[in-house]
């Protein structure tokens, strides 16, 4: 099968048209793309100083020729830094244009559904997802109407009403939020970043981007952290893609943080199951990552479970001491991102990894995005954090 040829396939094995905007199945499954045969380094487009150097990975015919919605995004650094005697890769996402990974997967949505004559788009999110959407949206012309809690601070919508997105707070927790939007999905259309299946093809990218940074070679494990997983899926697909191309002898293995006051990944690996259960989880001030009922969970666990991974759960009241840790090697991350530092050293505890391993660990936002948590009178030691209801991201 080819690139070109690709089609989408939801959970019940039934095709769909990649050509035609969609973003779930007719039975209300996720979608996701046909496995790709990946590429090589001959296919590099090496000119290109961003993700769309990789771009002959996409899925389609049409992507592989029409101009992108691009603001420069990928290409990100890796810089190594040590914990605990152990190298570590760095992939420090905080310097993509709006300031996390998520405009690797909105990159490359946007620029599929501007193809597509979609010309107004519904999004739910109070974080990255929304900024990032609405920024990409700017960039192609396309209107953005993004739907955020009504509790929201308002520090968080700033850059997405900047871009001109119309934002709309919504009452109730983070779940009735996506709930409301789903139920609009039938007049406008829903490009949500937890089910659009383009926007893992974008998060793919950074796959190559890394096997690119090793020189051609794939780590022998990656650590992200999960909320809705679309990082986990984003290399699962990308680097299976690189070993079907015979590009990698081995696929790495991917690892999962999450924090302990919502992780329902982690009880899933625990337990054995298949799919997250119900579960009423407490705040986090990893907010990225607080996420009870992911769309795509099944898929998640066993790309976990495939690579010959696992997923740990980090203490909340270490969340903050690791954004510290971080900035004073000169690295500023939000929470979300700070947290593989503990779970870095709980999986070399465990045995998981060590020193002789290749381990990339990705940060994935910009400590600017988390300056509402990280304020003086806003700290551990002063009383608590603001923290995050558990829902989608």
């Amino acid at each position: 099968m080819t690139a070109q040829e690709a089609s989408l396939v939801g959970r019940s094995g039934r095709r769909y048209p990649a050509d035609q905007p969609r973003w779930r199945g007719d039975d209300g499954s996720p979608l996701a793309f046909e496995p790709l045969p990946g590429i090589g380094r001959e296919q590099i487009a090496t000119a290109i100083n961003s993700q769309w150097r990789y771009r002959s990975a996409l899925p389609n015919d049409p992507l592989a020729h029409i101009d992108p919605v691009t603001l420069g995004e990928g290409r990100t650094p890796l810089i190594t830094r040590t914990f605990d005697g152990v190298d570590v890769g760095l992939k420090v996402e905080s310097m993509n244009p709006t300031g996390s990974f998520k405009d690797r997967g909105v990159a490359v949505m946007v620029t599929a559904l501007r193809h597509q004559g979609i010309d107004r788009v519904l999004e739910d999110s109070s974080g990255n997802g929304g900024s990032s959407v609405a920024a990409y949206c700017a960039a192609a012309g396309i209107e953005a109407h993004i739907l955020v809690p009504a509790a929201t601070s308002p520090n968080k919508i700033v850059q997405s009403r900047l871009h001109g997105a119309d934002i709309e707070l919504v009452s109730g927790a983070r779940q009735d939020v996506a709930d409301e939007a789903v139920r609009r999905a039938d007049t406008t259309f829903y490009a949500s970043h937890n089910w659009h299946p383009y926007f893992l093809q974008g998060i793919k990218l950074i796959a190559y981007e890394i096997w690119e940074d090793l020189g051609f070679r794939a780590p022998t494990a990656v650590l992200v952290p999960a909320g809705a997983g679309s990082l986990v899926l984003g290399c699962a697909i990308g680097f299976g893609e690189l070993h079907r191309a015979g590009a990698i002898e081995l696929m790495p293995r991917i690892l999962v943080s999450q924090p302990q006051n919502c992780c329902p990944l982690v009880t899933a690996i625990e337990q054995g199951w298949d799919e997250v259960a119900e579960h009423e989880w407490s705040t986090t001030v990893a907010e990225g990552t607080a996420i009870a009922k992911p769309v795509r969970d099944r898929e998640v666990l066993q790309a976990i479970r495939d690579t010959g991974g696992t997923a740990v759960a980090v203490p909340e009241d270490e969340l903050v001491p690791a954004v510290g840790e971080l900035a004073r090697t000169g690295l500023f991350v939000e929470p979300t991102s700070a947290q593989v530092v503990p779970a870095l050293r709980r999986l070399h505890a465990a045995g998981e990894i060590s020193a002789a391993d290749t381990v990339v660990a990705v940060l994935t936002g910009s400590g600017l995005k988390a300056n509402h948590l990280l304020t003086p009178g806003h700290n551990a030691g002063e009383g608590g954090l603001q923290s995050h209801t558990a829902g989608p991201s």
